[in-house]
């Protein structure tokens, strides 16, 4: 899908929280600038979360009231560090897990997780694949 802004990606991403439930986890992948947490934000206004939506980069993960969490793993360097946060034990926990940068923690990733990509096409132009 093309999104054209932000307000395109987060209404890409509302409909797209649609298809998810409880217990799923999706990987976010795209490079700094993407609009990773724009897309996180169309998912939480999806989900029915009325709160801000903000990127968890110093916190690793933001909860919001348990139907949300939000990773950033760009600072982490191994599954083992995400153990030891306590990060993983959210994954079943029965809300939907949305994690960026996932390659940092592939190792300790749940099997069957979803799969979303934004690839930068312009100034403000983003194409989305959700899988």
């Amino acid at each position: 899908m093309l999104s054209e802004s932000a307000e395109d990606t987060m209404r890409i991403a509302e409909e797209y929280a649609a298809t998810l439930r409880p217990g799923d986890v999706v990987l976010l992948h795209g490079e700094l600038g993407a609009g990773k947490t724009v897309f996180v934000k169309g998912l939480a206004r999806g989900l029915g979360i009325g709160e801000e939506i903000t990127s968890p980069t110093y916190a690793y993960m933001n909860d919001y009231g348990g139907v949300l969490y939000h990773y950033d793993c760009y600072r982490l360097q191994s599954g083992a560090q995400a153990e030891a946060l306590g990060l993983c034990d959210y994954f079943y926990a029965g809300g939907v897990c949305v994690v960026e940068w996932p390659e940092n923690i592939a190792d300790v990733l749940p099997e069957g997780c979803r799969e979303v990509t934004i690839r930068k096409c312009g100034e403000t132009a983003r194409e989305i694949e959700t899988a």
